[in-house]
């Protein structure tokens, strides 16, 4: 007899009430509205840090190898495309200079702008990234000679 009893009691205990469930709901909806803010702009930052890399790792080592081998950086009419095949009449060009055999946009999609010599010195290049508004220029473009490609 006592076992039938307990059968009863677990029988009508296997079902949640529409109760229970809208609580987990509404715990779930809150718990998801305090951490999505907390994630939003990690992706962002994650573009900014792959820019940065690639402006004073991948490239930039890439032009300081090429230069080591030619003596000068690429002028800016050869641009990034010298890191790749040997500019005409080259002799010392050692590359190809980049392990993938293409120029690598910046995170956001738009090509990284070099210029050699930069405008501020006749010794350096200058290699940008438009940042996230793809436009050079503004506030949130991404340089070596500015400092932002250093800080992480």
């Amino acid at each position: 007899m006592k076992r039938d009893r307990r059968k009863g009691r677990r029988a009508g205990r296997r079902a949640f009430t529409l109760i229970e469930v809208m609580l987990v709901v509404v715990i779930i909806g809150i718990l998801a509205a305090i951490a999505a803010p907390m994630f939003s702009g990690r992706s962002q930052q994650a573009r900014f840090a792959a820019a940065r890399q690639d402006i004073v790792g991948g490239l930039g080592l890439a032009l300081d190898l090429y230069e080591q081998d030619t003596g000068a950086y690429p002028s800016t009419e050869q641009g990034l495309a010298a890191l790749l095949n040997p500019p005409a009449g080259m002799t010392s060009w050692n590359g190809p200079y980049l392990k993938k055999l293409e120029i690598p946009a910046d995170p956001w999609g738009t090509a990284y702008r070099y210029q050699y010599p930069a405008a501020v010195s006749t010794r350096l290049y200058e290699l940008t990234s438009a940042g996230p508004d793809k436009q050079f220029g503004t506030q949130d473009d991404i340089s070596n000679l500015d400092g932002s490609a250093a800080a992480q």
